[in-house]
């Protein structure tokens, strides 16, 4: 807490210098903050440029003005800044499954698009070449099909695109837990008549975590892009993105029950009677390496007034080679202590690539009297291939370690876990070897027959065409499965671009594949199982665009869920049935709003109520029912502190229920952070979670997250 004090001693005294120093020379910035901190227009997100005000769906969206503000640099801090989103799981790098998953709408949803296409990236995501994060609420499998479109919404990360002028921007970042990084962009025209010009992003992380502050985690990112502007109609877009990572996963606790915790069925409970929040159970050198590889084509061509093509290329890698973790708790009645039991589940040269082809053209006419018909028609090939390798230990890596007494657990070390794994019979190995060919066309369509009035209608065909392979434990043979996804939404503005009321049918569904029928181990082909979605609500753009405000109300239907019997074949695979059911249904609230000259807020609150049918109980993935999010900041923009800001915001979460008879306790995380923005440079803090509070995350688990740190950052502008 010392340190803490004197860096933010040190930074204010910075801070107070820097203003005499240098002012802010910009005549336009209530502008740039409008637009960049409450507008949520979007040219992405539906395929076609759509104002929010006349959008039947919900889109939230994070600027990278917000990032910069608050000294974000992972996309998966950004989320605080989301409405309804809850993260779940810290990315584990593996190869296949490894990217970090969040709760939309009672859902689990992932990072998987970027540019509207399908980009998974299984590492900790950087936010360096991030210009906004975009998240198109409820089923999308409309636009985006089955891979990759969550029951709960789609994230879409956009990128930086290259410009016409000469600029960039290096920093140096430092703080807690041995936290220092470097990043740097630079934008540069490299002909003459600029036409060719070429930007890059890149940074370098290093860190500890708040339990083990020298474990030395590094990230690194690399995210070249060029623009050619070969004509007033022709434009080709590329980009590369290159994420490696060696680090050591998150703590994640499995297995929690209070039939094995004696009667505990909470975390604050289990951290009473002893587990310490605090306590690093691994040694050194247990690591995972990974890497993603991007590479992103576009050609965008004018046709004429009316249309325009998009074609889009697309190839995603990913690699991961080393040690995962992960930890269980237990009472021993003998000796009425409370114990950890560790393991592990390496990755061994796994494997995933996609590899997508998408071409896309847009209409748009205008006729008489404020008629227009907006049009997106596209297809898509979409190929999956997984070559996922699994290593785990049959038992733990030790039988039992006392979870309270300070304990030394440097023993469990990538030297002791490498011999672990050549004890006869002591090692297990599963492999997913599975290749699918994804092909859709789809249609989209914005009428306005009226001056504030839009109906949607779009409509997709998807058939995916499983080649066969291994899945887990089981040879699985071909199979190929297709389906319809339809959409409506009506908008109709009360108040021309001011005010809306809007309603929405949105559907999606994804192919669950082949079942166990029955404990003879027959199987067959499950029907797609399928989310229905009914919402309305009311829009705002007041105030010449200072408040944006969203209100609705959803109700989302899944039915063909499969679900376990409680039976087993004697191979212990699951009997299952295909008559699960899951209702989610809720409210949501967002605001942006900029009050008055330089004061900003960004905020929402969510309610999720979400049932399955069958057992009347709420899915043990389906997070926390309420959620609230707030940023408040205010800058300067006249006078003698002219480029100086401040902020404050945080999370709030109920109690989370992440396996039927255990919880995760309800939480708020408060964050504050400062900057002082000049011609020439920034200079910045922030402090997260300056309560200190303990907090846990889980999918199904428990993940302790991190505690108070400081991070101070300066940035030369040139």
């Amino acid at each position: 807490m010392k340190k803490t004090s004197i860096s933010i001693a040190l930074l204010a005294g910075i801070l107070i210098y820097a203003q005499k120093t240098d002012t802010l020379k910009s005549s336009n910035i209530d502008e740039v903050i409008i637009n960049s901190v409450i507008k949520k227009d979007s040219d992405y997100s539906n395929k076609m440029p759509l104002k929010t005000i006349e959008d039947p769906q919900v889109l939230s969206s994070v600027s990278k003005t917000v990032l910069q503000n608050q000294s974000i640099f992972t996309v998966d801090d950004a989320y605080r800044n989301v409405t309804g989103l809850q993260k779940m799981w810290t990315a584990t790098s593996r190869a296949g499954d490894g990217g970090s998953f969040v709760v939309l709408r009672g859902f689990s949803s992932n990072n998987s698009l970027r540019n509207g296409l399908v980009s998974p990236v299984t590492t900790t995501i950087d936010a360096i070449n991030i210009e906004k994060l975009e998240v198109l609420k409820g089923p999308s499998g409309t636009l985006y099909g089955s891979n990759v479109a969550s029951y709960g919404g789609i994230i879409n990360r956009i990128t930086k695109k290259p410009f016409q002028s000469f600029a960039g921007e290096a920093s140096l970042i430092g703080g807690s837990y041995n936290f220092y990084r470097v990043q740097a962009d630079v934008n540069a025209p490299i002909t003459k008549d600029k036409k060719l010009l070429f930007r890059v992003n890149t940074a370098y992380t290093n860190t500890g975590t708040f339990q083990k502050t020298n474990s030395k985690n590094t990230y690194t990112a690399f995210t070249p892009s060029l623009t050619y502007n070969a004509s007033d109609k022709l434009q080709f877009n590329l980009e590369y993105e290159r994420y490696d990572t060696r680090a050591i996963g998150e703590q994640f606790f499995f297995y929690l029950s209070p039939t094995t915790l004696n009667g505990i069925n909470n975390m604050r409970d289990l951290e009473k009677a002893g587990l310490n929040y605090k306590e690093s159970y691994t040694g050194n050198n247990l690591y995972t390496t990974a890497r993603v590889n991007n590479i992103f084509g576009q050609i965008n061509y004018k046709i004429n007034d009316h249309i325009k093509s998009s074609t889009n290329i697309n190839n995603s890698k990913s690699y991961s080679d080393g040690a995962s973790p992960y930890f269980s708790v237990n009472y021993n009645n003998a000796s009425h202590l409370y114990r950890v039991s560790r393991f592990d589940q390496s990755t061994r040269g796994s494997k995933s690539s996609y590899f997508q082809v998408q071409q896309n053209f847009n209409f748009d006419y205008n006729f008489a009297n404020g008629m227009r018909n907006r049009t997106v028609a596209g297809f898509d090939f979409l190929q999956t291939q997984l070559r996922q390798r699994y290593v785990y230990l049959n038992n733990p890596f030790e039988l039992v370690s006392p979870a309270v007494r300070g304990d030394n657990y440097s023993n469990f070390n990538g030297t002791t876990l490498a011999a672990a794994y050549n004890i006869p019979g002591n090692t297990g190995i599963y492999n997913v070897d599975a290749d699918t060919n994804t092909y859709s066309g789809y249609i989209s369509n914005v009428f306005t027959p009226v001056a504030g009035l839009n109906l949607v209608l779009g409509a997709r065909y998807e058939s995916n065409d499983f080649k066969g392979g291994s899945v887990f434990f089981q040879e699985t043979k071909p199979y190929n499965q297709s389906a319809f996804s339809p959409k409506a939404g009506i908008v109709y503005e009360i108040v021309k671009d001011k005010f809306s009321v809007f309603g929405n049918y949105q559907n999606s569904f994804k192919s669950n594949g082949y079942y166990t029928t029955n404990v003879a181990g027959n199987i067959a082909l499950s029907d797609p199982e399928r989310a229905n979605q009914f919402e309305g609500g009311f829009k705002t753009n007041l105030i010449n665009g200072k408040v944006n405000a969203t209100v609705s109300y959803y109700d989302i239907k899944v039915k063909n869920s499969l679900q376990g019997t409680g039976q087993f074949t004697s191979s212990f695979q699951s009997v299952q049935t295909q008559a699960g059911k899951i209702e989610s249904k809720g409210v949501e609230l967002e605001v942006n709003a900029y009050l008055v000259k330089g004061f900003s807020v960004i905020g929402g609150i969510a309610y999720n109520d979400s049932k399955d049918l069958s057992t009347g109980l709420r899915p043990v993935n389906s997070g926390s029912k309420w959620l609230t999010n707030f940023n408040a900041s205010y800058q300067f923009l006249d006078g003698s502190l002219k480029g100086l800001g401040f902020g404050v915001g945080g999370n709030t979460a109920s109690e989370n229920n992440v396996t039927g008879d255990f919880f995760l306790p309800k939480f708020v995380v408060l964050n504050a952070n400062a900057f002082y923005d000049s011609k020439k440079f920034r200079i910045g803090a922030k402090v997260d979670n300056f309560t200190n509070e303990h907090y846990w995350t889980g999918f199904t688990t428990a993940n302790p997250q991190q505690l108070i740190n400081v991070t101070g950052t300066f940035a030369y502008k040139f």
